[in-house]
């Protein structure tokens, strides 16, 4: 599953991954656009999720979609970056 209920507005977006052969063609970008439109069909107003120091590409890909940095939410020992997003 890719969204993870939280409480009942907000949903975290668990393990998103894309090939390197896929990379760099917009697969990430729909695909990150879908998983949210799952999360508004599943009541969710704010999305959350981590990650870590070594994907400055999905960090940059997490930004420049909207997502802003918050406080550690989930206590995850592997993350570096918690952010969230209004939907």
């Amino acid at each position: 599953m890719a969204v993870k209920k939280l409480d009942e507005d907000t949903g975290e977006i668990k393990r998103l991954y894309v090939a390197p052969h896929a990379r760099r063609d917009g697969v990430a970008r729909r695909l990150l656009g879908a998983i949210e439109d799952v999360a508004r069909d599943l009541g969710c107003q704010l999305v959350r999720l981590d990650t870590g120091d070594k994907q400055p590409a999905s960090l940059n890909l997490f930004r420049s979609t909207g997502y802003v940095e918050i406080p550690d939410y989930n206590g995850n020992p592997y993350a570096s970056y918690w952010m969230e997003k209004r939907l």
